[in-house]
């Protein structure tokens, strides 16, 4: 009995990572998942998050700094 059970925890131990291996590279899997997720923005549009980024961590620190002259 213990012979079967350790060939089946071995063949399950085996199969599993081959399995995920196979799912993840079939071409219907990739073309689903990610190229239809990733995002096309405009150089425009990027420079504007990036300001926006920029301004935002520039009153972050303003704040940070009037609260610690306050103390």
């Amino acid at each position: 009995m213990g012979v079967k059970i350790e060939v089946f925890r071995m063949m399950l131990y085996l199969s599993f990572p081959v399995a995920m291996f196979w799912i993840s590279n079939q071409a219907e899997y990739f073309e689903e998942y990610v190229v239809k997720r990733k995002v096309c923005t405009s150089r425009k549009e990027l420079e504007d998050f990036k300001e926006r980024m920029r301004a935002r961590k520039e009153q972050q620190i303003l704040k940070n700094l009037s609260e610690e002259s306050e103390n």
